[in-house]
């Protein structure tokens, strides 16, 4: 990859140690190096073909291509649990194979589908695991996992609990604690959401994210959901059957400019509307008259109404959003909330993307979005029509820079 520093060269923070073990923490640069690394098994099965990759530290690498493309294979010939036929692996420019394989996976985080907890042992006892193998103290290596407990959105009193006791949703916390528990550089993720409903799945993804932010691991992770790989990632490996890397990149480069026809197909025909996930709500120009109060008198809704907006968006008295009406049946003082339109699902003005902001305008039955502030009040509405031009502004900005990086770009 270009612009990445040399694993041997790059910048660090120093040294720690957990447990015994010396773990680097870095800056910035290349923590793990694949190089032309092959998987052959004695039937002449290749898994993985001559993979180079470079793999960012304190960032989410996501490995993602159909079944059979090798990325659980990868994720295992990083910690060898699979041993390569071929090719070199560099933990920060270190041959994997010089270290003992305990000390290597004891420096490594694991987690996988089903979080894969001891049954019978407590949830602070599950979390504790590695840490008491390194040798920590019982109090210690518990007061550590009560901690991670809190970090990972556990209640305390889940302690005592055993993993059947839980809930699919709060196992995979558990087993992402577990794995952080002596707090390595790295984290492997072997499609450890895929068990769970879509929308437990959504709040232990935006864990994650909120985990890395506060932590800065260097994590690689294995999916076959190509959302999860665009919302997670950092870098988006996708490879093809039999193991061969087809794209590398960040995930809107991905999504704006895939390398060929496999990989626009596996990006799916709305490869466009994932990639407004990457273009901010922040520059929509939101429209505040026409929100009224719920207790508005008839001047305030007569001069609200405007032609161009055949509803109004009538808001509690603390500013959240409760419905939209037709200004003509609305009626001073006795609004009748329970015969407001449904406003739909609003989006957070500025944080949240032009996907998002694009979502609700579709899902609204007047077609307009409601934006809020971060305290969930009324900010304004904004109109489909205003949305696709923001969408075109900001797709011409997009290829813009594009092409002033890459005078190329703009021919492709």
């Amino acid at each position: 990859m270009r612009g990445l520093d040399s694993p041997r060269n790059g910048p660090k923070l120093g040294w720690s140690r957990v447990g015994g073990i010396s773990q680097t923490r870095r800056v910035f640069g290349v923590l793990i190096r694949i190089d032309s690394v092959t998987k052959r098994y004695p039937d002449g099965t290749v898994a993985v073909d001559r993979l180079s990759l470079d793999i960012p530290d304190r960032s989410i690498t996501v490995l993602v291509g159909p079944s059979g493309c090798g990325k659980t294979t990868t994720l295992r010939m990083i910690n060898r649990m699979v041993e390569p036929s071929e090719g070199t692996i560099l933990i920060d420019g270190v041959d994997s194979r010089q270290q003992s394989v305990n000390t290597l996976r004891r420096g490594m985080g694991y987690v996988i589908q089903n979080a894969g907890l001891f049954q019978h042992r407590t949830v602070v006892d599950n979390i504790a695991t590695v840490p008491r193998m390194l040798g920590w103290s019982k109090d210690k290596a518990r007061a550590r996992a009560r901690e991670l407990m809190e970090r990972v959105g556990l209640d305390a009193s889940f302690a005592k609990r055993y993993p059947y006791q839980l809930s699919g949703g709060q196992q995979q916390r558990v087993g992402v604690a577990r794995a952080l528990a002596a707090d390595p550089p790295v984290l492997l993720m072997d499609e450890p959401f895929s068990a769970v409903d879509p929308v437990v799945r959504k709040g232990l993804q935006d864990e994650l994210l909120r985990l890395q932010a506060e932590l800065g691991k260097t994590i690689v992770f294995v999916t076959h959901d190509i959302d999860e790989a665009v919302k997670l990632g950092t870098m988006v490996a996708v490879l093809r059957t039999g193991g061969r890397l087809a794209q590398f990149a960040p995930p809107a480069e991905l999504l704006s400019d895939p390398a060929d026809a496999f990989v626009e197909d596996f990006l799916g025909a709305d490869r466009g509307i994932r990639r407004l996930s990457f273009f901010s709500s922040g520059g929509l120009d939101l429209l505040t008259a026409p929100v009224v109060a719920v207790d508005a008198t008839a001047e305030q809704i007569a001069c609200r109404a405007a032609s161009d907006v055949p509803y109004l968006l009538v808001t509690g008295l603390d500013g959240r959003p409760l419905g939209w009406s037709e200004p003509g049946a609305l009626t001073a003082g006795r609004v009748d909330v329970g015969q407001l339109l449904p406003y739909g699902r609003p989006f957070v003005a500025g944080k949240d993307s032009l996907r998002a902001a694009l979502d609700c305008a579709v899902l609204s039955p007047t077609g307009w979005a409601v934006a809020v502030d971060a305290e969930g009040r009324a900010a304004g509405v904004v109109s489909q029509t205003a949305i696709g031009e923001a969408i075109r502004g900001a797709h011409a900005h997009a290829s813009a820079h594009a092409a002033s990086v890459d005078p190329k770009a703009a021919t492709r």
